[in-house]
């Protein structure tokens, strides 16, 4: 053999044998530690959450009146019709009530049987003065003239009531909503004559549940829309008794620049259902539900802990807690499948700085190299 041959086969080898060798001896790699999951945090705080209903107003006149008659009649004349802007003590109708003239007589009769009884009584007043009657003479007569004057001044307030039930005029000024109304129509005391609206602005009235009453006060705010438009207004009046008919109490608010809106018309309105002041609040989406009880995951030196809470009111992004926390308690606002009672997580603020001071190592190391 060649010995020339012999020489490289052994370098060959030599070589291969070193190639192999780092191989076989090279450590196994080193399982890398599953992350700690990072977590968001956030304390209770107090907020107001405020929770709206929405419910169908009826728009009013914030002063509104229905004119009745205070004595049955015909009516004799008609002053208005409807869509007629009136002032105060305007003439609305008249009314035949077949009772004035009969007080005009009466209080006629009883003025002559007055004015007698004073004429008389000074007459007896001279003769008493000239000692030429009896005290009880005069006495008499002075009786007779309080009497005659009590009994006119009688019959001129039924003469007077009797002119007010047939004369029919605006008790406020406004616009005549309603006048159905016509000469020699005959009509009762239970007889709508007119309505009236005040020249002021327009009010809502409403009807609501005792829980949504409870929750109301005067001076409350609402928010009315119609036709896409809103409008903002207050509570004015708050029934304290139950409608009979609907169950429910009535409620009126009024309305700031409404005028536009017409009488009788419906809105649409929110108000008010239910209301927690100052409540310590989390965000919603912190509370989780186990076949209907309510918890929450809270942090604590890097360890995960499962805490049932008591919810009250919440809106769509707070939530009111009543019991279970504190208001030192930190709450795990993100979501992780590794949220478990103990688990280990890290806070992401802490998990920045981290990353940062390793951004910061790896620049360093580059900038090394790279000088060498």
């Amino acid at each position: 053999m060649n010995k020339g041959v012999i020489i490289a086969g052994v370098a060959v080898a030599a070589i291969g044998a070193a190639m192999i060798v780092p191989r076989v001896m090279k450590p196994k790699a080193v399982l890398e530690e599953a992350p700690v999951p990072v977590v968001d945090v956030e304390k209770p705080q107090s907020r107001d959450i405020v929770l709206y209903r929405n419910l169908v107003g009826t728009v009013e006149p914030s002063d509104v009146v229905y004119i009745y008659p205070k004595a049955a009649g015909e009516i004799t004349d008609v002053f208005v019709k409807a869509g007629d802007v009136v002032t105060e003590g305007q003439a609305i109708c008249k009314i035949d009530t077949k009772q004035v003239d009969t007080a005009r007589l009466s209080m006629e009769a009883a003025k002559t049987s007055m004015d007698n009884a004073n004429a008389n009584l000074s007459r007896q007043r001279a003769l008493f003065a000239a000692g030429d009657i009896a005290s009880a003479v005069y006495e008499q007569a002075d009786m007779q003239a309080k009497s005659a004057r009590i009994q006119y001044e009688q019959a001129k307030l039924n003469y007077d009531y009797q002119m007010e039930f047939s004369n029919i005029t605006a008790p406020i000024s406004g616009t005549v909503e309603q006048c159905d109304v016509e000469v020699h129509d005959n009509v009762a005391q239970q007889s709508m004559i007119c309505v009236i609206s005040g020249a002021g602005s327009k009010a809502i009235t409403f009807s609501v549940t005792e829980k949504v009453v409870d929750q109301m006060a005067v001076g409350d705010g609402v928010t009315i829309e119609k036709n896409g438009k809103e409008y903002q207004g207050s509570i004015t009046e708050i029934s304290s008794m139950i409608d009979a008919a609907t169950g429910l109490f009535k409620i009126k608010a009024s309305v700031e620049n409404g005028d536009a809106l017409p009488t009788g018309s419906a809105v649409s309105l929110y108000v008010v259902s239910d209301r927690a002041d100052q409540a310590m609040s989390i965000p919603v989406d912190a509370i989780y539900y186990s076949g209907g009880d309510a918890y929450v995951y809270t942090y604590d030196n890097g360890v995960v802990h499962h805490l049932p809470v008591e919810v009250g009111i919440y809106d769509s992004e707070r939530a009111q807690i009543l019991s279970g926390i504190d208001s030192e308690a930190l709450i795990i606002t993100t979501w992780s499948s590794e949220l478990l009672e103990g688990a280990q997580v890290q806070l992401a603020k802490d998990a920045r700085k981290e990353s940062s001071s390793e951004d910061n190592s790896d620049n360093v190391q580059a900038e090394s190299t790279q000088a060498e």
